[in-house]
């Protein structure tokens, strides 16, 4: 199809102003294990309790360009307090975002982000936590539309 003179600037434009998402990089930016109690950990029969806490932070690198990291931090102890592992992973990805409001901006960085970030967090978490000797932790989905809508009420409220 041939395009007249004035059909391609009208529509250039248009084109540059178009919203932009896409995933440039993603990468593990943090692992830590730590197994203070090995190897006596190990012969314990105890049923542990599992804490896991979730966190998530973005900032702009360069023009349109966003770092988005999210930490999973899964705690196992035993009733008596003592720590079987603490695995702590920071899952980062960098994003191009172009042509979005302010308000889209900070849904896409608090919730699209972590969203894609989380399934490679918990391939992480899941694989250190069994290189360490210990059965797979797989840790259930998280609605990231509700910590992102908490978290910006949480301020208004204080």
């Amino acid at each position: 199809m041939i395009m007249s003179e004035e059909q391609v600037q009208t529509t250039a434009p248009e084109q540059q102003n178009q919203p932009v998402f896409s995933i440039e990089k993603l990468y593990v930016k943090d692992l830590s294990l730590e197994v203070p109690h090995a190897p006596q950990i190990f012969l314990e029969a105890e049923t542990p309790e599992v804490d896991m806490r979730i966190s998530t932070e973005s900032k702009a690198v360069e023009e349109g360009f966003y770092d988005c990291n999210l930490t999973v931090t899964v705690t196992v102890k035993l009733a008596d307090n003592r720590v079987v592992f603490l695995n702590e992973v920071t899952q980062s990805g960098i994003f191009r975002i172009e042509n979005v409001p302010e308000e889209d901006l900070k849904m896409l960085l608090g919730i699209a982000c972590p969203n894609i970030l989380f399934p490679y967090a918990r391939e992480v978490v899941s694989s250190t936590i069994t290189r360490a000797g210990f059965p797979p932790v797989l840790l259930a989905p998280i609605n990231f539309d509700a910590m992102y809508h908490q978290a910006q009420e949480t301020p208004a409220a204080e």
